[in-house]
């Protein structure tokens, strides 16, 4: 049966035999398998906020932390989450309103009311502690917000990458990281401005014009600006991709070499999106908007950030160390930036070979350059990840190379912590934990060398057909 199937769209489409299977397998993924990536996802997610929810209660001190000892709990159990730990230091516990009273004082500390996250996180923050009156209750009112966010990415991810959205839906990450820290609302902001480039939305779908598409992506980018800040990256590949007509330059404007006119204008409302949603934060609570960037700045290089600066150097690394810390933040966001331009000077190269400028392949790669030579590496960044290894056709060896030293780092990172507190007559440096942790940031910093060029050379699922199941009754779009 599959092989008639396969034949008959074949002879329909003319497509030559390989096309031709791939096409079938297309459509027989359908609704059924969209509800099933979705059902597993929530299943997963149950998991993440029962790994997270083993560190809370039963019991409370007066401030509402579990009790006795959280921290010392969290990192001997593995089951730290920054959403536990931030109840009590932030105002959140008083359900202070992020930024309006903020400020941060002469030792870097943050008070009043700002948080150290860019300010749609903030307002999530308040919004996930506004009936909670201890860390647990937060932790649940938190995942009750945020679990949508990871639902409805395993949804557009299964509209555009089938069955490869189980990386998403099962992988490890999830029940590592879906509550460690906010970023599912970052995560779903960055693959819904894929989605709507590619498949566009209501009843035109990928039929409306490309710089309708590249527009409404470039607010969900600029949303996503300002809730974990990376998405905005993405604008300079979705630039270029609208420059130079999108799929074989089949959208440019007639008569047209390059759309300057659409490049320009996706690049403007990213930057109004951006501005406006700060804007009101700026205005009425400066002090504790700029602290939180402030904050991010004066962040250093230390054992708590999980960076290739820290074990690169660590003999010279500690804070104290003002000439070490000087260089860091120095050479990191200018290797940064550099990691940026090669992916999109190796972006343009394939476009002038294919004809199509890979804006997805860029934007995965120049995760990857962010991800590697930023000073912090927080082990919840991996989900940023996982939806570039979804749309990205990579071999699968990829992801599970680099699930296995996300692990290592993700458990390692906290039980090594707390061998540091209760260990004596040992450097920091040694035992199985240290171990795992310099496997998980070793491991991983090879990856993300390795996943920049892979990323590059790879072909996206988006260029697959769409489901006929996915479209309304009569209507294909161009993207098919």
């Amino acid at each position: 049966m599959a092989g008639e199937a396969e034949s008959s769209v074949a002879r329909e489409t003319g497509e030559p035999a390989r096309d031709a299977v791939r096409t079938a397998r297309v459509l027989r993924f359908g609704r059924v398998g969209l509800a099933a990536m979705v059902l597993l996802c929530g299943i997963t997610l149950l998991l993440g906020f029962a790994n997270k929810n083993r560190c809370t209660g039963p019991e409370f001190d007066s401030l509402g932390r579990s009790a006795p000892q959280p921290t010392e709990r969290a990192r001997a159990d593995a089951c730290y989450s920054d959403i536990q730990y931030l109840w009590v230091g932030r105002d959140i516990d008083k359900h202070v309103f992020p930024y309006m009273h903020g400020s941060i004082d002469a030792k870097g500390d943050l008070e009043g009311g700002t948080v150290e996250y860019p300010v749609l996180t903030g307002v999530l923050i308040w919004l996930g502690a506004l009936f909670a009156h201890n860390d647990a209750g937060f932790l649940l009112g938190s995942a009750i917000l945020m679990a949508p966010f990871g639902l409805l990415t395993a949804w557009l991810l299964g509209r555009m990458a089938r069955w490869r959205t189980l990386l998403w839906a099962i992988g490890p990450p999830l029940v590592l990281y879906a509550f460690h820290n906010w970023d599912l609302p970052v995560v779903l902001s960055a693959v819904a401005a894929v989605y709507v480039v590619h498949r566009g939305w209501g009843r035109l779908g990928a039929d409306r014009p490309l710089v309708d598409r590249a527009t409404f992506s470039a607010v969900l980018l600029g949303i996503g600006f300002t809730l974990k800040l990376y998405p905005a990256a993405f604008v300079l590949p979705l630039m270029l991709y609208v420059l130079t007509g999108g799929r074989d330059g089949m959208e440019l404007p007639k008569g047209k070499r390059y759309d300057v006119y659409g490049a320009l204008k996706v690049a403007l409302v990213a930057l109004v999106t951006a501005v406006l949603i700060n804007l009101p934060f700026a205005v009425f609570g400066f002090e504790g908007w700029k602290a939180s960037f402030t904050f991010q700045g004066l962040r250093k290089a230390d054992i708590t950030t999980n960076s290739i600066w820290f074990w690169a150097f660590r003999p010279d690394s500690e804070p104290k160390n003002a000439a070490f810390q000087d260089v860091v933040s120095l050479w990191s966001p200018i290797l940064v930036l550099a990691s940026f331009a090669l992916a999109l000077y190796l972006g343009w190269r394939r476009f002038k070979r294919e004809g199509t400028y890979p804006w997805i392949a860029v934007s995965a790669a120049m995760l990857c350059g962010f991800l590697l030579l930023h000073k912090v590496h927080s082990p919840q960044y991996t989900l940023w990840l996982v939806p570039m290894l979804v749309l990205m056709r990579v071999h699968i060896g990829w992801s599970i190379a680099y699930f296995i030293a996300d692990f290592c780092m993700g458990t390692g990172i906290f039980l090594w912590y707390h061998a540091i507190d209760v260990g004596k007559g040992m450097t920091i440096y040694d035992g199985f934990t240290a171990q795992m942790v310099m496997i998980g940031v070793w491991g991983r910093a090879a990856l993300l060398v390795g996943l920049f060029f892979a990323f590059l050379n790879a072909k996206s699922t988006v260029d697959d057909p769409v489901p006929e199941s996915f479209l309304p009754k009569g209507y294909r779009p161009a993207t098919a």
